[in-house]
C-alpha cells in the first residue's frame, strides 16, 4: 500500500512505499546484478521506496516477496518524504494534499 512503512527481508533497510509496478520494469543489467541466491522473480509487483539504512537515504526498488511489515512503527527519515506525504499515522504516511498549497 502506498505510504506503508516496510522492511527488506534480506538487507538492513526500511522505507516508505511511494509507487508500484505490477511486474519488474527496471533494466536486465540491474536484475542480473542481484546475487542469484536472493534474486526475485520478475512476475510480481515491485515497489519504489524512500529508503534508509544506518548510513544513508536512497531510492530502492524491491520485489513484493522481499518486503516485510516494519516492526519499528516509527517514521522514516528520508528527505523526499515531505514532497509526497504529509502526516505519519498508525505506521504509515498519508498523501500530502497538494491542492491545499
Amino acid at each position: 500500500m502506498i505510504g506503508q512503512v516496510v522492511r527488506h527481508r534480506h538487507y538492513p533497510f526500511r522505507g516508505v512505499i511511494f509507487d508500484v509496478d505490477p511486474t519488474y520494469s527496471d533494466s536486465q543489467e540491474w536484475w542480473e546484478s542481484i546475487p542469484e541466491e536472493v534474486r526475485p522473480k520478475k512476475d510480481q509487483p515491485y515497489y519504489h521506496l524512500f529508503a534508509e539504512n544506518a548510513e544513508t537515504t536512497y531510492i530502492a526498488y524491491v520485489s513484493e516477496q522481499n518486503l516485510l511489515d516494519d516492526t519499528d512503527n516509527g517514521p522514516v527519515n528520508h528527505p523526499q518524504i515531505d514532497e509526497v506525504f504529509g502526516d505519519f499515522q498508525g505506521g504509515s504516511y498519508q498523501f500530502r494534499d497538494l491542492q491545499a498549497n
